[in-house]
């Protein structure tokens, strides 16, 4: 069984991750690449082998029988395409975040039930190996009850660009907390089993917009002084979930810190876990001692991205990463952005 495949969007995203993913993997026929830019089209399909390369994704999903497709476009694409995928009966993996907010990422998972077709989205960690290893230590009960996590994701200098769509609110949705707070925030949740949102509190800050620090050129996708920056570069956040457990987080592109770092931290009765700087320890009980373990994590995940994507279709299954899990993660996002504007707790559903 031989699956065709389209790519939309020829970016970094495209080609570092989802081009390169799929490749390599036996019965996955390259066949179309579509960018707005058409020089950059062209180049990626003659460089990886696309049969054919297009500027408009609707001409692309017109003219091409494909049966699956990569979403790899700025946020306020996601949408759109994705139904439109969708909706011609096209398999979809949408890189994160899922949309602009709650409302478009519901759109779409109406548009998977109506098609029957398969709509996974991009959550990369969930396939890393300490995710691996957490989410099995979880589900057999090692941690106990759960009731808080922390997670975060901090950069001392890390703006991408001023001037690209990154930092343009229309185009992206958000700053870090729907770039970087989609990875962790959604890790922790699925850890948990995605239990529903109750309320959000949160608060976001733009204070680096014009920082002129040499460090910052690394990051600098873009690199235009006269460039559209209307979102926040840090955002910070606590929710309460249904369960009764809670939720601290952090993400920032711009801070006054130490150094980058990424974590998640588990808190349970019986114990906990801290995964820090690519290292992960678990903290637990053992004959009334408190002992603290190294999992040796130099494996790789038994679960591939690209290969569990193709599993999916040719077997039916539902995908790791759900839709519908993403919608909930995307009304957490948007309560935050709502609590900070408004300054007061956003109550998301009633509790039980």
């Amino acid at each position: 069984m031989t699956l065709r495949y389209g790519c939309v969007g020829a970016g970094g995203i495209a080609k570092g991750k989802h081009i390169k993913g799929y490749k390599g993997i036996p019965g996955v026929e390259l066949v179309a690449i579509c960018d707005s830019q058409e020089r950059l089209a062209k180049e990626v399909a003659e460089a990886e082998g696309f049969k054919n390369y297009y500027t408009d994704y609707r001409e692309m999903l017109e003219k091409e029988n494909l049966d699956f497709i990569s979403i790899c476009t700025p946020n306020v694409l996601h949408r759109p395409i994705a139904v439109k995928a969708l909706d011609k009966g096209i398999h979809v993996h949408c890189e994160k975040p899922i949309a602009m907010n709650a409302t478009e990422a519901q759109q779409m998972v109406d548009a998977k039930n109506r098609s029957g077709k398969k709509l996974m989205i991009a959550l990369n960690n969930r396939f890393t190996n300490h995710a691996w290893f957490i989410k099995r230590y979880a589900d057999e009960g090692l941690f106990g009850d759960i009731y808080h996590v922390r997670c975060g994701w901090k950069r001392l200098r890390g703006i991408p660009g001023k001037g690209g769509w990154f930092t343009n609110k229309a185009m992206s949705g958000g700053g870090p907390l729907i770039d970087l707070g989609v990875h962790f925030l959604d890790l922790v949740m699925y850890f948990m089993g995605y239990p529903n949102p109750i309320s959000v509190t949160g608060a976001t800050y733009s204070k680096f917009s014009d920082n002129k620090c040499v460090n910052s050129s690394a990051w600098s996708m873009a690199g235009d002084d006269e460039g559209i920056m209307d979102v926040e570069d840090m955002a910070v956040g606590f929710v309460r979930l249904e369960n009764g457990t809670t939720i601290d987080l952090e993400f920032s592109w711009a801070s006054n810190i130490e150094h980058n770092e990424n974590f998640y931290e588990i808190r349970g009765t019986k114990g906990g876990a801290i995964y820090r700087g690519g290292e992960l320890t678990i903290i637990t009980e053992q004959i009334s001692t408190v002992v603290k373990i190294k999992p040796k994590l130099d494996f790789k995940a038994p679960i591939n991205e690209f290969e569990h994507f193709i599993a999916c279709i040719k077997n039916n299954e539902e995908p790791i990463a759900k839709p519908e899990e993403a919608v909930k993660l995307m009304k957490i996002i948007d309560g935050i952005y709502q609590s900070s504007k408004t300054n007061k707790e956003v109550i998301l559903q009633e509790g039980k």
